[in-house]
């Protein structure tokens, strides 16, 4: 068996590359984790949360400094509806692009790492729940 403190570094990798363009499924890792580890509910969320929202400001960071000429397809969205519009940024597809957008629109990094993390964190609840149930 996987310790505990493996476990939640793991999930907290796989975490961050689930929220770059790598295509796995981050709600996966955190439901085997639970399943392994039961009493972990709240860290292993936490630690999700974490990792996922890291990855999504590393594409904000790209889209805020290696941003090109072209338009994006979310760069009115989020300039419309700004940083709280980033609750949004767990979605499959259209997350990436959001962070991305957020950082080409030079939105405050904090605000987005809020905004995201609490979309990010309400989803993971979700799944704990589902895997502790």
């Amino acid at each position: 068996m996987i310790g505990a403190e493996a476990s939640l570094l793991t999930l907290l990798g796989w975490s961050f590359l689930a929220s770059t363009l790598v295509p796995i499924s981050s709600e996966a890792a955190l439901f085997a984790v639970l399943k392994l580890h039961p009493d972990l509910a709240w860290p292993a969320i936490s630690v999700a949360t974490l990792g996922n929202t890291l990855g999504g400001l590393s594409t904000y960071l790209i889209g805020r400094y290696f941003g090109s000429k072209k338009p994006l397809t979310q760069l009115e969205r989020v300039t419309r509806y700004g940083s709280s519009l980033l609750v949004l940024a767990w979605l499959p597809c259209i997350g990436d692009a959001l962070c991305l957008a957020a950082g080409w629109a030079r939105l405050s990094w904090v605000a987005v790492a809020l905004w995201s993390a609490a979309g990010r964190c309400a989803r993971y609840w979700v799944v704990a729940q589902g895997a502790l149930w």
